[in-house]
């Protein structure tokens, strides 16, 4: 009998999976279960409730997600550790670097990536505008740390710039994916670090989050966040010394929340069934929908930004239509579970209210 994980799926096969209440634009807050994903976390808190719950059983959600994480970017499931949340990796990366280092971000990212190089002492910060990132790179720079794509407007980070700059000055990437993995195309095999969260394109629960890179990057982190579920052998790891961490990157991985993988694995899963190609023109051919609606200029982002005034977004909320305000700001989403009423939807709300 056919495995379903090695089937592929429609983009319209796939939108039946959903069930989403409203015309829902956010996914760049949060996205949305499938419904397989959904079952499978609440299955696995109410056989907590029971006390039924096998905890041992559950790591294999764990597995299943790292896996279909490492299919999805094109990467080998040795190379990605599993986490709860971004600042965490990215400490572990602030962590790894020799005093005096130069990183440089990008005016405005999210601070989950800055923070942890802020507060750690001895490194100095260099903040510049996105759109510059590459040509500012120089032979001071140790690291290179910035979002795919923008959280605050969807703007997308110019790559292949960035990442030929920082070979030329001897730079590492940290490349945050939160807001690109699950539509867009990546070159996860040309960065040294790629970290990611997994509850918002990638469909995830809250609390899941993925961290990968070249064998040479990841072997310089130090795995100052180490627990149990660390070791090499996991139910072996639970008690007493001596050290024994996993060889690969699991020895970065912390405890995981079970229920939350639970709910992840069939997400990614669907996601790889789509492909990232597939969900890349649906989503961009919706926000350029979108646009073109508002008589905005074409855009080859899935996040579109507006301005609008003060309050849109719970007008649209009233009309059934999901978005969310940032940085000043109307921001939209647009992702596999969006369609073209939708689209057409929020366009017609909006309309009166844009100013053209």
């Amino acid at each position: 009998m056919p495995d379903d994980r090695t089937m592929t799926l429609s983009i319209a096969a796939a939108q039946r999976e959903f069930s989403a209440g409203a015309a829902f634009l956010n996914t760049a807050t949060y996205g949305l279960p499938p419904r397989a994903a959904h079952e499978a976390m609440l299955a696995a808190e109410r056989d907590r409730a029971a006390g039924l719950m096998v905890p041992a059983d559950l790591d294999a959600a764990v597995t299943r997600s790292r896996e279909a994480f490492a299919r999805l970017l094109g990467v080998p499931a040795g190379r990605v550790a599993c986490g709860p949340q971004v600042s965490y990796f990215t400490g572990l990366v602030a962590a790894s670097l020799p005093e005096g280092t130069e990183v440089l971000v990008a005016d405005g990212d999210f601070t989950s990536l800055l923070f942890p190089f802020a507060a750690r002492p001895g490194l100095t910060v260099r903040s510049v505008p996105l759109e510059r990132i590459a040509e500012q790179v120089t032979a001071r720079t140790g690291v290179v740390a910035v979002s795919a794509v923008q959280s605050a407007d969807g703007r997308i980070a110019p790559l292949a710039d960035l990442i030929d700059a920082a070979r030329a000055h001897g730079a590492r990437i940290l490349l945050d994916a939160t807001q690109a993995a699950g539509w867009l195309p990546l070159p996860a095999g040309r960065v040294d670090w790629l970290v990611c969260g997994g509850y918002k394109w990638l469909l995830g629960p809250r609390g899941t989050c993925f961290l990968t890179g070249t064998a040479e990057a990841l072997d310089a982190l130090p795995a100052i966040g180490a627990g149990w579920y660390a070791g090499a052998d996991i139910w072996d790891s639970v008690y007493g010394l001596p050290l024994r961490l996993a060889p690969d990157a699991r020895r970065l991985d912390l405890s995981p929340a079970w229920q939350c993988w639970a709910g992840h694995a069939p997400a990614l899963e669907l996601l790889e069934r789509v492909g990232t190609a597939a969900i890349h023109d649906h989503d961009v051919a919706l926000a350029r929908r979108f646009r073109a609606g508002l008589g905005l200029p074409p855009g080859d982002s899935a996040i579109v930004a507006l301005d609008v005034p003060a309050g849109t977004d719970e007008v649209l909320r009233r009309g059934g239509v999901i978005a969310a305000v940032r940085a000043g700001r109307l921001r939209c989403a647009f992702h596999l579970t969006t369609t073209e009423a939708d689209v057409d939807k929020a366009v017609e709300l909006l309309a009166p209210l844009v100013d053209r």
